[in-house]
């Protein structure tokens, strides 16, 4: 299998050496740590529940979504099952990952590290054979910078990165025992936000200074109840105390009440009383701080507070009304990404005007199908659409009696003109 793999794996054309423009981010400006000092990575930013959360949403859409091969007929499309890619768009990207699977590490390389590569490789015809993930850190992205055309370099081992295991953009030439291919060639999933034009920017990268807070104050909450850090009254004694005495009472006190012992019985010696201290204001604040760092992640992602968990917002009446929302404006530019990226490398030049690529959206419009309904009937009542044109918004094949105005509401069911 490795054998037929080798022999496969190999440009279908020679590539035009150009010369070319680095387009590079400061490397060590981007190893810096966060103002609050703290040092953002893929690793450490999953360790904030609200962008695991929202990594996890969008690259779980991403995979689970249903992406099929159409073939246009007459008016209608109909799946291309007889196309060579229908296998690896729909169902296997390789012997060993779904295209699920392999959608959804693409969508999470490019959200955590503003790329995800996949590279195809196709038999001695140029027929699609399978799709292999190409790890971040071992792909450096080469330009055209008169075009703006790029071709891939790719160490299969995972390569060293100065950025934090960010595709590069870089006029270095190809290490030994690099693989180059053409546009053609590489599923490239780029984040929604790009300066070059050419990589992405991950929206960890982009908020790494809301993130970075929101790890200070989760690790300030963690000593402060994990220790029992914040004072919950004062010991206060008749008289001097010197400092064996005074660090004697503390560590006692600490022993016994400090962490999980918290709410035990006090006992106190030498007139010793315990003021309790009354909730301070700034409690109520480090509250709010800790919130406002979940909607500051959650606009970087691109996504609802709601979809992350933040329900302070939700009712029953606008649930349905969010998931419509994440469909538009968070997850559609995903999917036209994945989309354009499947057709041009799946289809050729003449495939790509009988042929489609996309995905179907219906799980997340279930909610809302009662206003679909009547959005078709309306159309349909008023004379605008045909059978075969609401056929053709479920990705439904054509009605042979499908494609004549009639009105299904009226007792003749005469033919509009």
């Amino acid at each position: 299998m490795f054998g037929q793999r080798n022999r496969v794996l190999k440009l279908t054309g020679a590539l035009e050496k150009k010369d070319l423009t680095p387009d590079i981010w400061p490397a060590d400006l981007l190893a810096l740590p966060t103002l609050s000092g703290t040092k953002i990575s893929p690793q450490t930013a999953l360790a904030v529940p609200a962008v695991a959360n929202a990594v996890a949403l969008i690259s779980g859409a991403c995979g689970t979504l249903p992406l099929k091969l159409y073939k246009d007929e007459g008016g209608g499309k109909v799946p291309a099952i007889d196309h060579p890619a229908f296998d690896l768009v729909a169902f296997d990207a390789n012997d060993w990952t779904s295209s699920s699977s392999m959608r959804a590490q693409l969508a999470q390389d490019a959200l955590l590290y503003g790329d995800g590569f996949a590279a195809v490789t196709r038999l001695p015809d140029g027929t699609p054979f399978e799709l292999i993930r190409m790890r971040p850190g071992s792909v450096i992205v080469y330009y055209d910078p008169s075009t703006n055309e790029p071709f891939y370099s790719w160490q299969p081992q995972a390569g060293s990165s100065t950025l934090d295991g960010r595709a590069q953009v870089s006029p270095m030439s190809s290490g030994e025992g690099a693989v180059e291919f053409s546009y053609k060639d590489v599923i490239h999933i780029t984040s929604p936000l790009s300066i070059n034009g050419i990589t992405g920017i991950a929206p960890i990268q982009a908020a790494r200074e809301a993130i970075g807070l929101c790890m200070v104050l989760e690790e300030y909450a963690g000593r402060l109840f994990g220790q029992g850090a914040r004072p919950s009254g004062i010991l206060s004694f008749d008289g001097k105390l010197d400092a064996a005495t005074a660090g004697r009472i503390r560590d006692s006190w600490n022993s016994a009440h400090a962490g999980h012992k918290s709410g035990k019985t006090a006992i106190l010696e030498n007139g010793g009383k315990f003021q309790q201290m009354a909730l301070a204001s700034t409690d109520a604040q480090f509250l709010e701080m800790r919130h406002f760092q979940i909607v500051e992640i959650a606009r970087a992602f691109g996504v609802s507070p709601v979809m992350i968990g933040d329900a302070s917002r939700a009712t029953w009446s606008n649930a349905e009304q969010y998931n419509l929302q994440f469909l538009q404006y968070s997850l559609l530019p995903w999917l036209r990404t994945f989309e354009s990226g499947y057709r041009r490398v799946m289809l050729t030049p003449d495939e790509r005007k009988t042929h489609s690529i996309s995905f179907a959206v219906d799980d997340l419009l279930r909610g809302d199908t009662k206003s679909r309904a009547e959005f078709v009937s309306k159309m349909r009542a008023a004379g605008v659409m045909t059978a075969n044109d609401a056929r053709a918004l479920e990705n439904l094949p054509a009605h042979v009696d499908g494609d004549v105005l009639t009105n299904p509401f009226t007792a003749t069911n005469e033919p509009r003109v």
